[in-house]
């Protein structure tokens, strides 16, 4: 896992400073280990392994059976409908207390969580933070959050409405390649610091700083 060490923190705040005198937007930078524990996601696929027990009993051969019946209940065992009930429940018991225990383990249940669902909830995590710390924080509704999740590898641009309503969702693709390329080199604050860089360049452009333009919001960087 990537960590932001002293340095780190400091680099990005002088480049938080730095880009916000060049326009009179406010940048908030936060990063967090993880957007969500995807519990859920290890609960389907437990619910999905249960599930798959009957179909994959029902292709089993019935010479695999027959003999399976011998071993634990005798040649000339027969099979009654409550004993097979029985013995059903058990397996899917079994097998769904299996998976859901394996996937207990974090790094596991993030390797088998779609990518889509990542994306979903990195963006979801960075629209709620948004809204807590940085929309309508501002005089002129100017904030904007760059916000990391470093275990899904995602990363997030938010924009208040004075910044949204005037650049478009493609203006960041500048911001988000230069993050990505450096944390994928092993440097986050690199990374972090070139990004705001690059958002404050946009910055500039639609809101040019003024006469009235206090220090709204943090400069530093936020580790959640």
């Amino acid at each position: 896992m990537l960590h932001f060490d002293e340095a780190d923190h400091t680099l990005i705040s002088a480049a938080v400073i730095e880009a916000e005198r060049s326009s009179d937007g406010e940048i908030v930078t936060i990063v967090a280990e993880t957007s969500d524990a995807y519990h859920d996601v290890g609960l389907h696929y437990a619910v999905l392994g249960m599930l798959l027990v009957p179909a994959l009993l029902a292709a089993l051969p019935q010479s695999w059976v027959d003999r399976a019946l011998g071993i634990f209940l005798g040649w000339n065992a027969m099979l009654s409908r409550g004993l097979l009930m029985l013995f059903l429940f058990a397996l899917l018991a079994l097998v769904f207390l299996i998976v859901r225990f394996a996937l207990a383990y974090r790094p596991l249940r993030m390797a088998l969580t779609p990518g889509t669902t990542k994306t979903r909830r990195v963006r979801r995590r960075a629209i709620m933070l948004f809204k807590a710390g940085t929309e309508k924080r501002t005089k002129g509704r100017t904030g904007v959050l760059l916000y990391v999740s470093l275990a899904e590898h995602r990363a997030e641009i938010v924009a208040d409405e004075a910044i949204h309503s005037r650049v478009e969702a493609d203006a960041w693709g500048a911001a988000m390649a230069a993050l990505v390329g450096e944390i994928k080199a092993g440097r986050p604050g690199q990374g972090m610091a070139q990004a705001v860089e690059k958002v404050g360049a946009v910055l500039s452009q639609c809101l040019p700083p003024t006469l009235d333009n206090p220090n709204e919001l943090p400069d530093r960087l936020i580790e959640l």
